[in-house]
């Protein structure tokens, strides 16, 4: 190998270690922060000029993930989620009910919107509903957490990994949720069944809820705007516009207003993911243009990850060990390569989310509530996850490469 490759063989490495481990001992770098010094690394060291960086990154993921953020923050600020919340859990009149309620909604607004965005907006709904009611509140959590992986399989605007793939991978966002949402819908099912089987004891004693939600301040007219710009966005999306144009304009279009003050808005956006996937991209171009020979590309094919079953278990454990972005990105060479790339980059999409449900620490999802649990005094241990993370995983991983293999 050349000194070139050598160097980008060291950053790649050092940089998913960086970002599967969160840190770097005796530093205060975070996971944006390590992957973009890996990229500036890539840059400084390896094989990328400053023009080959610019065009690594793929700009539009970024605006797509930018104004589904943007619209996501207008409809938390404008107290829409907590109205929306309020409606339904309002009708939940006994424990089962509520279980089900928090799972479908849940599920339901990730697999349009940005999962970890809802996790950040149902979490504190979910917790101040239940201690109200004066029950226990874990089943409740880590179902909005389950839920919110499981749902934001079914479409490409339902997590950040899914916004790559359906980059890189031009499938048209009908015929991606034509494919995965039967297993979203699944997973919400099994959401359900498992966490009602784990905690038996809750749901064991029948008895009358009357659940009250306080909604907070209410902007109205900018309720109405955000809900109309959600339904414009869906027909946009399954009309066949470009995902990141159409969010993108409608993000622009939520932040003409007289009531929301922007940077209400530009509070709620999550600035160091941008930063990770800008990193990202130079670090993975980087290792691809120094590392990935065509020889090196045949030998991988090796392993036989054009198989669906061992795609998908490669992409789960993979996910658990680097988070599912990186896990897609390093995929990235390799998909285009394989018989059927349409099929294996559903798979990968499929895969990498159901697998963040495998432990506590699999999804940012799962970290938002587990952060505000413990904030409010209510925390959710690794096992207490894990009871129900791991068993969920391995039924609906099973399920989806079954559905995706036929």
């Amino acid at each position: 190998m050349t000194t070139e490759s050598l160097a980008a063989l060291l950053i790649l490495v050092l940089t998913y270690v960086g970002v599967a481990a969160g840190r770097v001992p005796g530093l205060r770098l975070d996971r944006a922060g390590i992957a973009f010094l890996g990229g500036a690394a890539m840059i400084a060291l390896g094989p990328l000029s400053l023009e080959d960086a610019f065009r690594a990154i793929d700009f539009d993921t970024i605006a797509l993930l930018l104004g589904m953020m943007i619209v996501v923050a207008h409809l938390k600020v404008s107290g829409a989620f907590r109205a929306l919340g309020g409606l339904a859990i309002d009708h939940a009149r006994a424990p089962f009910i509520l279980l089900v309620t928090v799972t479908v909604l849940t599920g339901l607004l990730s697999a349009f919107l940005v999962n970890d965005a809802i996790c950040l907006v149902m979490a504190p709904i979910v917790l101040q509903v239940v201690r109200a009611l004066d029950r226990n509140p874990l089943p409740y959590l880590i179902a909005v957490a389950a839920a919110s992986n499981c749902g934001s399989v079914a479409t490409i605007t339902g997590n950040p990994q899914n916004m790559v793939i359906g980059t890189l991978s031009r499938i048209p966002y009908p015929a991606f949720a034509a494919a995965l949402a039967p297993v979203a819908a699944f997973g919400l099912v099994a959401v359900i069944v498992v966490v009602r089987l784990v905690h038996a004891q809750e749901f064991a004693l029948k008895s009358e809820l009357k659940p009250e939600l306080d909604p907070g301040p209410m902007h109205g007219g900018q309720i109405l705007k955000a809900t109309v710009t959600c339904i414009a966005l869906a027909i946009a999306f399954f009309a066949g516009v470009a995902p990141a144009k159409a969010a993108i304009i409608g993000g622009a279009f939520l932040l003409l207003t007289r009531q929301i003050k922007p940077h209400r808005i530009y509070r709620e956006l999550d600035g160091p993911l941008l930063i990770l996937f800008a990193g990202m991209f130079v670090v993975v171009a980087g290792a691809e243009k120094a590392l990935l020979t065509p020889d090196r590309i045949a030998m991988a094919k090796t392993l036989g990850l054009d198989i669906v079953w061992r795609l998908s278990v490669f992409t789960a454990v993979l996910s658990n060990i680097v988070s599912n972005v990186p896990a897609v990105l390093a995929l990235r060479p390799f998909i285009p390569t394989f018989a059927d790339p349409e099929r294996a980059w559903l798979v990968v999409a499929m895969s990498s989310t159901l697998a963040g449900n495998f432990t506590l620490l699999g999804s940012v999802a799962n970290l938002i509530v587990a952060e505000h649990a413990r904030s409010e005094g209510t925390p959710i241990s690794f096992w207490a996850y894990f009871k129900v993370g791991a068993p969920l995983t391995i039924i609906t991983l099973a399920a989806g490469t079954w559905w995706l293999s036929r």
